[in-house]
């Protein structure tokens, strides 16, 4: 097992308001991203940008692609890059006490790029791929860290609430930014802008890295830096390196958290690819426009705060898997229901149900995998590894879904394929369920 002498975390940090509203406080901070960057407002303005000339095949890098799976494999590699890089970062910033300042980087990183949105046009295509994959690396390089803390500040019995406090806070603050940039576009004039010009838009990229980077300040401010103390000696790599295979090693030996493990990663794929290509499916297989694709958007914002909360409630009597199991089965039906969905008003329903179970599942999936770790001082690390499950299956589940809609010209079959990953991840949260209490793990799982 992992170091089992690690010293008492002090209660100036474990359990302190402060600290965890803080820490709930980067939700607020960088889900804005999430909504405006990834969700709402980005992928329409590059819908259009992209499909000026009436077609939706554009030419990047000596060759043709549509617009929508240009999108897609932007996600899969930045994804894929973060994947690679993560576990080795996480390993220094365990080793060096460091895990702060490489949260900070990316922080920082991620905003500037939402920023520098402002300048993507018709023109420059390269800049607004360029900028969107590093927005996404700062994002994704950003939580790992970040989810590396709920250990560390919540005890067992308060991590699901925590968890949810979090997710609650990120849906609440991007709802609001989304509300101010939607007014922006819609209503130009009432702040001065003329009417017909893409600066609204670019505008609103602008204020998500502003606000990104403001309220982490807060966050940055209170959290500790290195709580178990330790010590910046020897090269940062080589001990990164020795701490990486050490935390595997025992990783493995842990049978039931390495099937919750490949559950997230198949279960995760599908909610992650329903995430970022909602409103592209809304646009080209319902035919919805701006207004009503943002109308969607908001429903499930608002609709998720309570969602995390209900999940929380129900793993609190009844357990985290058998919460996940819930919300797995839901996850199902809406895919079936997105596939065999043409009316907009039926689109309205399925986004209440998507938000409904969208803040449970990622909500109790970083709270379920935090409680399942053994006694460790190496958070960072093992939550690389849950991170590095989340962005592989990001990737496959993206260019999957992007391929499947080359190959066959509908998104509706790349709905449906993402079934089968729910599927096989409902079989191995079985499995952890069934290790978990063979090895008496706690029953608050």
């Amino acid at each position: 097992m992992t170091e089992t002498s690690a010293p008492d975390i002090s209660n100036s940090i474990k359990g302190n308001k402060k600290i965890v509203n803080a820490w709930a406080m980067y939700d607020w901070a960088n889900s804005v991203y999430s909504l405006t960057i990834t969700t709402a407002v980005f992928p329409i303005y590059f819908i259009e940008v992209t499909s000026g000339s009436g077609s939706d095949i554009v030419r990047f890098l000596g060759r043709d692609f549509k617009n929508t799976a240009l999108y897609s494999y932007s996600l899969s590699i930045s994804f894929l890059l973060i994947a690679l890089l993560s576990p080795l970062l996480s390993a220094i910033a365990d080793s060096s006490g460091s895990k702060k300042g490489f949260m900070k980087f990316f922080a920082w990183m991620g905003g500037m790029s939402c920023a520098g949105l402002f300048f993507f046009d018709s023109s420059n295509l390269w800049l607004g791929v360029l900028f969107f994959m590093l927005a996404s690396i700062g994002y994704s390089g950003s939580i790992v860290f970040y989810n590396s803390y709920l250990p560390e500040i919540a005890e067992p019995e308060d991590q699901d609430r925590v968890s949810a406090k979090g997710y609650a806070l990120g849906y609440i603050g991007s709802s609001i930014l989304l509300i101010f940039n939607l007014l922006m576009i819609l209503n130009p004039n009432w702040f001065g802008i003329a009417e017909g010009t893409t600066f609204p838009a670019r505008f609103s990229f602008l204020v998500v890295g502003a606000w990104w980077i403001g309220f982490s300040a807060y966050t940055f401010y209170h959290l500790p830096s290195n709580v178990y103390r330790r010590q910046r000696e020897g090269h940062y790599l080589l001990r990164g390196y020795h701490e990486l295979i050490k935390v595997w090693k025992e990783l493995k030996k842990l049978k039931y958290l390495t099937r919750f493990l490949l559950s997230f990663f198949f279960y995760n794929m599908g909610v992650q690819t329903v995430m970022y290509v909602a409103t592209l499916f809304g646009e080209k297989e319902v035919h919805l426009g701006t207004a009503e694709l943002i109308i969607t958007v908001l429903i499930i914002q608002f609709v998720a705060i309570g969602g995390a909360f209900l999940f929380s409630a129900l793993s609190a009597k009844f357990g985290n898997i058998k919460a996940l199991m819930v919300a797995i089965f839901i996850w199902v039906g809406i895919c079936i229901g997105a596939y065999n969905l043409y009316d907009p008003n039926a689109f309205y329903v399925l986004a209440f149900v998507v938000g409904m179970v969208m803040g449970g599942i990622q909500s109790l999936s970083r709270s379920t995998y935090s409680k399942m770790l053994p006694e460790t001082q190496d958070h960072a690390s093992y939550f690389s590894f849950y991170d590095v499950c989340d962005k592989l299956g990001l990737v496959i589940g993206t260019a999957s879904y992007g391929l499947i809609e080359e190959l066959t010209g509908s998104m509706r079959n790349s709905v449906l394929s993402l079934i089968v990953f729910f599927m096989v991840g409902l079989f191995f949260l079985l499995r952890s369920m069934v290790l978990k209490s063979r090895e008496k793990i706690s029953s608050n799982i």
